[in-house]
């Protein structure tokens, strides 16, 4: 009678299955960092492995899907995960744009009563002094206008 070796198959069978697998994510990690298209094909060439072999992984199928959607849209070349700003710094970059807009927009409404005024300052002296020669002085304008 043959010995059960039931054991030694098993073990081997999940060695082979635990390097596959690491082979599948090592590949996954690799494509990420290089900022190439991220897709089911691209990943089972670099690993190895059959296509079919990742979509039966749930959880390597999630990570492809998911960085799949997250570089597609770009045009220019694919961004690594890594090197994507999170939502959090996105929102907290645009907080910050808000603010600076904010301050510029009284700044020029500070800057531009200031001109006006010094604008003001400079026509009151010749329309409080009438004895003034208005043939020597030059011609004025009647009004100002100041754009943004």
């Amino acid at each position: 009678m043959r010995p059960d070796n039931t054991a030694a198959l098993i073990a081997a069978a999940k060695s082979r299955s635990e390097l596959t697998r690491a082979k599948a994510v090592r590949a996954l990690r690799e494509l990420d960092r290089q900022g190439t298209a991220i897709t089911f094909e691209a990943v089972a060439t670099a690993a190895g492995v059959s296509r079919s072999w990742l979509y039966g992984q749930p959880d390597i199928r999630e990570q492809i899907q998911r960085l799949r959607d997250a570089t597609r849209p770009a045009p220019h070349g694919r961004i690594p995960a890594r090197q994507r700003a999170s939502s959090a710094s996105v929102l907290t970059r645009l907080e910050a744009a808000l603010h600076r807009n904010r301050e510029l927009t009284g700044e020029n409404q500070r800057l531009r009563r200031q001109l006006a005024h010094a604008l003001g300052e400079q026509r009151a002296p010749a329309q409080d002094d009438p004895g003034l020669s208005s043939e020597t002085d030059p011609p004025r304008r009647s009004s100002v206008t100041i754009r943004p």
